[in-house]
C-alpha cells in the first residue's frame, strides 16, 4: 500500500510539474436567459448544439458565432447527433417529444410524440440505429429506430434515468440518479441485462466511457467519480472531484477525464493504465458550469454557464430554490490546451 502511495504521488506531481495549462481562452455569449442543461458536438460539420430554455443554440465553432436557433423544443434537455443519418434527435422535456432536425440545415425533419414523461438525456446508438431517451419521470426509456423516426418499444428502468453512452458493439450503459445503479442495456433484445450498484457513489448524473479499456466512469453527487468495469461491473476506483458535477467528458486520445463542477471547477483525472486514475489537476471555470462537451477534433472543452443573482429563501413548497440569472449572461465557456 505504501509503494503503491509513493507511486501515485510521483505520476501526480510528474503530470503536475509538467503543466497541462488547461484554462478559459474564450466565451462565446449566447442571447437569452433561461436555464440550460446538455449540450452536444457535431465533430464532422463542427457545430455545437446548446440546450437553452425552449430553444437549441447552434454555435459555429470556427468562428464561435450562433448561427442558428432551433425553436420549439419546450423544456429541451439533451441532443443526439446521428452524423450518418444527418440528423439531430433533441428531447422535449415538457412536451414530451423528440424533435428531429437535419445537421447541416437546421431544419424540422419531424417531431415526435412519446409516452415517456420528461425526456431528458438521449443517445444515438450507431451500432443499432437506435435512439434511447431517457424519461424522467416514467422512470423509462423510449427507443426511436433513427432511420424511421418511430417509437419501437419502452424500457422499464425502476428509477431516474440520467445519462447515456454506448460501447460500439451491442451494450447501452445509463445511470439510475436514485438508486445509485449502472444498468446496461442490450440494444439488440432491447432489454436490461445488467444492473449493477456504484456505491460509495451516490446520485449519478455524468457518463462516460473509454471503450479501448472497457471503463465506464460515473460522476456523483457526493463529489465522487466511481470507475467501473464495462464487462464485469466490478468496481475499480473512486476517484475525488468537485462539487455540483453533472457532467463528464472523455479524451481517448489523451487518456483525460474532465468533470465540469457547478462549484465553478474542472476535474482533471488521467487514465494511467486501466486500474489506475489520478488526479492531474482542478482549475477555474465558472460557477454554474455543471454540464460540458467535447471536441474530438480540436480537443477543446465547451461548459454552457450564466451570471447569477440573489437565491430566493427556502419555503416549504421549494425547499431548494435556485438563485435568479442575470438576463442576457449566458454565456459558453471554451477550454484549451496546449498539451498534444
Amino acid at each position: 500500500m505504501k509503494n503503491r502511495v509513493v507511486f501515485l504521488f510521483l505520476v501526480f506531481g510528474f503530470h503536475f510539474c509538467m503543466g497541462q495549462n488547461y484554462k478559459i481562452s474564450k466565451t462565446i455569449p449566447v442571447n437569452g436567459s433561461e436555464g440550460w442543461d446538455y449540450l452536444a458536438v457535431d465533430d464532422v460539420n463542427q457545430n455545437l448544439f446548446v440546450s437553452h430554455g425552449n430553444v437549441v443554440n447552434v454555435i459555429d465553432l470556427k468562428t464561435a458565432t450562433v448561427i442558428a436557433t432551433i425553436k420549439d423544443t419546450q423544456g429541451v434537455h439533451g441532443i443526439a447527433i446521428a452524423n450518418d443519418l444527418n440528423k439531430a434527435f433533441i428531447t422535449d422535456g415538457k412536451e414530451n417529444a423528440v424533435t428531429i432536425i437535419n445537421l447541416k440545415t437546421f431544419e424540422l425533419i419531424e417531431k415526435v410524440s412519446i409516452k415517456g414523461q420528461k425526456p431528458d438525456a438521449v443517445l444515438y446508438d450507431s451500432f443499432s440505429h437506435r435512439v434511447f431517451t431517457y424519461n424522467a419521470i416514467t422512470t423509462d426509456a423510449t427507443v426511436l429506430d433513427a432511420r424511421t423516426n418511430k417509437v419501437i418499444k419502452t424500457i422499464a428502468l425502476d428509477g431516474k434515468p440520467e445519462f447515456s453512452v454506448s460501447n460500439g458493439k451491442g451494450l447501452v450503459f445509463v445511470n439510475i440518479e436514485d438508486k445509485n445503479e449502472l444498468k446496461t442495456i442490450d440494444v439488440n433484445r432491447l432489454e436490461v441485462v445488467n444492473t449493477w450498484k456504484i456505491t460509495p457513489g451516490e446520485e449519478p448524473t455524468g457518463l462516460a466511457i473509454d471503450t479501448e479499456t472497457n471503463r465506464l466512469f460515473s460522476v456523483c453527487s457526493n463529489k465522487l467519480m466511481i470507475v467501473t468495469d464495462a464487462l464485469s461491473g466490478k468496481q475499480i476506483q473512486v476517484v475525488p472531484i468537485g462539487e455540483g458535477c453533472d457532467g463528464l467528458a472523455f479524451d481517448p486520445n489523451k487518456k483525460l477525464l474532465f468533470a465540469s463542477n457547478g462549484e465553478g471547477t474542472i476535474t482533471i483525472i488521467k487514465e494511467e493504465n486501466p486500474t489506475t486514475f489520478s488526479v492531474l489537476e482542478t482549475i477555474k471555470s465558472q460557477l454554474g458550469a455543471r454540464t460540458i462537451a467535447i471536441n474530438k477534433l480540436t480537443h477543446q472543452l465547451y461548459l454552457p454557464t450564466a451570471r447569477f443573482g440573489t437565491k430566493p429563501k427556502p419555503t416549504e413548497d421549494n425547499p431548494k430554490p435556485r438563485p435568479s440569472l442575470i438576463p442576457n449572461s449566458f454565456v459558453v465557456l471554451v477550454v484549451d490546451s496546449n498539451i498534444e
